[in-house]
């Protein structure tokens, strides 16, 4: 039995809980909101989506007791909208650190012993804290981290080479924030090397049009949703599988002292190892820049 609970059911934990139920990935759902009507709603729409789905998945809601036995809690609560005002990042912190303050303790008192996704942002810097108050094993505590910016770095780029962007290897690296980077180094085309083709690319416009992409959403809709909820479910499926598969998520960095976006191994164990690239010398000063963004902010919350 495979058993998911979320932790705030804002646009993006409504998003996965839905993605969650169409694909079948689980057997069982757990729904946490702060607003009780919130939850009630979710988990009704989701039970009349099921009518017409080919599999079926219990649905039970506002009870931190019926984590103990869950494989995964993914923590996506957050106020998206604070990022439209002065000082947005800073402020979010300031709000997103007391609910990990607040909820960090009912998992643990819940006996929950799978592994932690975390969504909210700052996501690396909220991830660390997750950790540290939690007191899990690294390796069980798994932000998402530069999943979703890579994704759009590989549409970016698809999209200007007119190719599937599902032909696209590499990775965005360092903080899911403003510090980070993409490693173009890493980046391939159908097994070439990016910087290699024929063809030279204007990287810095790829990295500005993958940018963009994420702020036209947000400019549009007030949030992002689809991408990091799709994100998040393919995540969870390499934990269910095994998958050893190699994905760029908020990993901890032992001799830095924090989580980062980086390439990491993820099975069933949560990170199995880290699987680093062999960056540039430029790529490793952004990386180091980067680090010390996050470090800075977790110090500094």
């Amino acid at each position: 039995m495979r058993k998911i609970g979320i932790i705030g059911l804002g646009n993006v934990g409504s998003t996965l809980a839905y993605s969650l139920v169409s694909r079948g990935v689980a057997d069982e759902l757990v729904l946490i909101d702060k607003k009780e009507e919130k939850a009630v709603a979710e988990q009704y729409d989701l039970l009349d989506a099921q009518v017409h789905l080919p599999q079926k998945m219990t649905i039970t809601i506002q009870n931190y007791e019926a984590l103990a036995d869950a494989d995964i809690i993914v923590f996506c609560p957050g106020k998206i909208s604070v990022l439209a005002g002065e000082g947005g990042r800073l402020l979010e912190l300031n709000l997103t650190s007391k609910m990990v303050e607040e909820v960090a303790p009912k998992i643990k008192a819940s006996g929950f012993q799978g592994i932690i996704i975390v969504i909210t942002n700052p996501c690396d810097v909220i991830t660390t804290y997750m950790q540290k108050l939690t007191g899990f094993p690294p390796n069980r505590v798994i932000g998402t981290g530069t999943l979703l910016d890579t994704a759009r770095m590989k549409q970016a780029v698809g999209k200007k080479l007119a190719i599937d962007s599902r032909s696209i290897e590499g990775f965005v690296y360092g903080e899911h924030g403003e510090s980070q980077f993409v490693a173009w180094s890493t980046v391939t085309v159908g097994g070439k090397s990016l910087c290699k083709l024929d063809e030279k690319q204007d990287l810095e416009q790829l990295k500005e049009d993958a940018r963009l992409g994420g702020w036209k959403i947000f400019s549009g809709k007030g949030y992002t949703s689809y991408g990091i909820a799709t994100c998040t479910t393919a995540l969870i499926q390499a934990i269910f599988n095994d998958a050893l598969a190699i994905l760029p998520v908020s990993a901890y960095d032992q001799k830095a002292g924090v989580y980062y976006g980086q390439p990491a191994i993820i099975g069933k164990t949560g990170v199995v190892k880290l699987s680093p690239c062999e960056l540039t010398n430029e790529e490793q000063a952004k990386l180091q820049e980067s680090i010390s963004v996050i470090r800075e902010t977790f110090e500094g919350r």
